[in-house]
């Protein structure tokens, strides 16, 4: 990196940081604090929304999913919109009217106290992993690639996060994810171009997105039943509905965005906002990274986009044997790149006749790339056992760093470490207004004043960010860091779920019933997720029906068993 993409990285972020302490200094009271006062406009509102969703971890691997697998991803968040206007039809009115700090407290208006802790500590639970991983992705990556140091930057970008969260509140967090929004919109629609002005001047934008599609990268669509077929169009119309229901209707990282709204009105149409932007957005970022698997088509790649893992095998007694592997890789590049130039100026060269059946010279290509990358991971594990050789998570990086021009690589670093402090600062918001008022002031005995609990909300706070430091600087890498979020999302959410739409809609359930289900369900969910009964995408739906079914058979038999003794 240049000084030039040193001060573009240090002054947007700091800017940002600046900005939304500025803007939200002296919250007197818990209202302002939590809900932000409720002063926010539709647009905030769904900025908002968008950017607790849109970490640092789906810009890095959702699109290192385009480059590796393509498109279909986006089927993940087919369920969006169906679930963006259930929760505006049913859960926003609900909070509206109770007039809520957080999601959990229609469980004791509804249930009792114990139902309403329990579904406050699994939000807690699953929501203080992710606030670590949401640090730990850009942390893990920007090290390896630029040999920053791991745990440094993690603990620096834990510290500017908990600044300006525990500073404003939920209005800092809304401030500056506006802004952060801004950067991120900015920065990947100036990597898109710049991507397409990179190929071949004989090469248009519909030559490459032909070339993706030999590749087999644009396949949208999989309607399949297949359970090995983890993205479908209905693990994502289904399982995905629920997950967002989930999500966006009982998770307090996104309640609480959006209960700062002015009135019902601006929360509604904020969520309808995201509904409608977000599988655009989620389709754009793919395309990025297929994008850049059509530019590395005329462009050397190396054999494993870690850094460090390169080293590591370098350093081992495997190194001749991966360097062999770099060879036929390059050899099979230059036939990569001739079939590329064939393609772009005529598709019917790509065809080729072989047993009496027709390919795909770039499919064929590909398909050795992929063995040979294959490969080189199977060394790379018995190089180092605490290397990760799974690379998805670094091309797009590793890109940023090898072909933006000066300024540029600065900017796109700071979309990346903007994306981390908005989804960690509404993370953090959340746990610490959920612990304060769920836990701490539900149960305090003795009167306090609003400041009390303003001054308790910010040590809690602080006390989330600390752990989530904590948790980023003993995580480890898993196989994709988008799904490893999702993955302990649906673990979790399925049975909140469940136990909202009991709330709801069931009232012939009680407490005791719901309480009993809800801790049954979350071991079930837990035994089957670790057995690999289904894709994780239908642990959600799985919870929820679990735990509904489960709490209406208790209820049933306690109904029956009363009356039996009466």
């Amino acid at each position: 990196m240049e000084i030039i993409d040193w001060i573009v990285l240090g002054a947007t972020l700091v800017f940002i940081v600046l900005y939304g302490v500025y803007k939200t200094q002296g919250s007197k009271n818990v209202e302002d604090y939590i809900r932000g006062g409720n002063t926010s406009k539709w647009w905030t509102v769904g900025l908002s929304v968008m950017a607790t969703q849109a970490s640092a971890i789906t810009f890095l691997s959702t699109t290192g999913q385009g480059f590796y697998s393509g498109m279909g991803f986006v089927q993940f968040y087919f369920g969006l919109p169906l679930a963006m206007v259930i929760i505006c039809l049913v859960f926003i009115p609900i909070y509206h009217r109770l007039k809520v700090f957080t999601a959990y407290e229609y469980l004791e208006s509804r249930f009792d106290l114990k139902t309403r802790s329990l579904a406050a500590i699994l939000f807690l639970t699953q929501r203080s992993l992710a606030a670590g991983i949401t640090i730990y992705a850009p942390a893990i990556i920007l090290s390896a690639v630029l040999g920053w140091n791991l745990t440094m930057l993690n603990i620096v970008i834990g510290i500017v996060v908990i600044i300006y969260t525990v500073s404003g509140g939920t209005k800092a967090v809304s401030v500056t994810q506006k802004q952060q929004m801004g950067v991120i919109f900015i920065g990947m629609f100036i990597a898109f171009f710049l991507i397409i002005d990179y190929l071949p001047e004989e090469v248009s934008f519909s030559d490459a997105l032909s070339i993706a599609g030999a590749g087999d990268k644009m396949e949208l669509l999989d309607f399949s039943f297949d359970f090995d077929n983890r993205y479908t169009v209905w693990s994502g119309i289904i399982g995905g509905t629920f997950l967002m229901l989930s999500y966006f209707g009982t998770d307090q990282s996104q309640v609480q965005r959006y209960l700062s709204g002015k009135n019902i009105r601006e929360m509604q149409l904020g969520l309808i906002f995201n509904g409608v932007l977000k599988i655009p957005m989620q389709f754009f970022i793919l395309l990025v990274g297929v994008m850049v698997f059509v530019f590395y088509q005329f462009n050397a790649t190396p054999l494993n986009f870690n850094p460090a893992a390169t080293e590591a095998v370098y350093a081992s007694e495997y190194a001749d044997e991966y360097k062999a592997i770099e060879k036929r890789l390059e050899r099979n590049h230059k036939y990569q790149k001739g079939a590329a130039y064939n393609f772009a100026k005529d598709p019917a060269n790509d065809r080729f006749i072989e047993n009496g059946e027709e390919y795909s010279y770039i499919e064929k290509f590909e398909d050795v790339d992929k063995n040979l990358r294959s490969e080189a991971k199977e060394l790379i594990k018995k190089a180092s056992d605490t290397v990760e050789s799974n690379d998805k998570d670094y091309v797009f990086i590793h890109f940023i760093l090898n072909n933006l021009p000066k300024g540029l690589i600065g900017l796109l670093l700071a979309v990346i470490l903007s994306a981390a402090m908005s989804s960690t600062a509404s993370e953090l918001n959340a746990l610490g207004a959920t612990t304060a008022i769920d836990l701490y002031k539900r149960n305090v005995k003795d009167e306090k004043d609003e400041q009390h609990y303003v001054n308790a909300t910010k040590l809690f706070t602080l006390g989330w960010g600390v752990l989530a430091i904590i948790v980023a600087c003993t995580a480890s890498l898993f196989e994709n860091l988008i799904q490893l979020v999702n993955i302990i999302g649906s673990i979790f959410y399925g049975n909140i779920l469940g136990i909202f739409l009991l709330a709801f809609f069931i009232k012939y359930v009680r407490s005791n019933a719901v309480f009993i289900a809800a801790l049954i369900t979350q071991a079930i969910v837990l035994v089957g997720y670790f057995s690999d009964w289904m894709p994780y995408l239908w642990l959600n739906l799985f919870g929820c029906a679990l735990v509904m079914l489960i709490a209406t058979g208790i209820e049933t038999f306690f109904r029956l068993n009363t009356s039996e003794n009466a």
